[in-house]
């Protein structure tokens, strides 16, 4: 079954890094799954079902944790002993913060017309591009993982960012 102490990169066989190559994460994650999945086990033994169950779901966990660029990025920090703090630490650069009420007038007054939402929500994904790039740059290139917790902390405004606008748009074709 699964070592329940390996950390998600070691058991897909990736390097602890925030680039990943997605499809090498996939395939690793259906080999495995393939020799964990619960089905294999259905006439084994109540031990063996059960330690199945908490394999493939332990694969799934992690899965998810690294195909999510945000949850992999929280990930890496955590290995590395540096919290978040995104619930205690909202304190953000007053530009940022400037930025983010420009960014919800703008949904607002955009809120009945398709079209404005929707650019605004490709202007907000190459923005949060550009984060992403920082992020990747102060994980894997610098270690800097001060930077790299702010970069997270911003990132998760500019998600709840985007699914206002998702919401918004769905109103407006509603």
């Amino acid at each position: 079954m699964i070592n329940f102490q390996q950390n998600h990169f070691d058991l897909f066989g990736l390097q602890p890094r925030f680039h990943l190559d997605l499809a090498e994460l996939e395939q690793a994650y259906r080999g495995i799954q393939s020799r964990v999945h619960p089905d294999k086990f259905v006439h084994a033994s109540d031990a063996e079902r059960r330690a199945s169950m908490q394999s493939a779901t332990q694969v799934n966990e992690a899965y998810r944790t690294l195909k999510g660029p945000l949850a992999r990025a929280r990930y890496l920090l955590a290995l590395h002993h540096v919290d978040v703090q995104s619930e205690s630490n909202t304190a953000m650069p007053s530009e940022f913060l400037l930025e983010q009420m420009q960014w919800r007038e703008s949904v607002e007054e955009a809120a009945d017309r398709p079209d404005e939402l929707a650019a605004l929500a490709l202007r907000l994904g190459r923005e949060m591009q550009e984060h992403y790039s920082q992020l990747e740059r102060h994980l894997d290139r610098e270690g800097d993982f001060a930077h790299a917790a702010d970069s997270v902390r911003k990132l998760m405004f500019l998600e709840r960012l985007g699914e206002e606008i998702s919401d918004a748009l769905e109103r407006s074709e509603a």
